[in-house]
């Protein structure tokens, strides 16, 4: 499930978390509420954003040899 959480301190500044995203598609998906909030003062990626995301195939590939006796 992803989940964007945003705390709002009463100087202004906003911690805004991130959970649930792979990858770097998470600035994707924050950018415009970002560009709404103001300037970002800094980032920390999570350990989601390094992981790869993972696709499996469900092709095979065989190979059937016959002999010939």
């Amino acid at each position: 499930m992803e989940t964007l959480e945003f705390i709002i301190y009463p100087d202004g500044r906003v911690q805004e978390k991130v959970t649930g995203i792979v990858g770097a598609s998470c600035a994707e998906v924050t950018a415009a509420i970002e560009a709404q909030l103001g300037i970002v003062l800094s980032n920390e990626p999570t350990s989601e954003f390094f992981n790869a995301q993972v696709q499996q195939s469900s092709l095979a590939n065989t190979q059937v040899t016959f002999s010939d006796w």
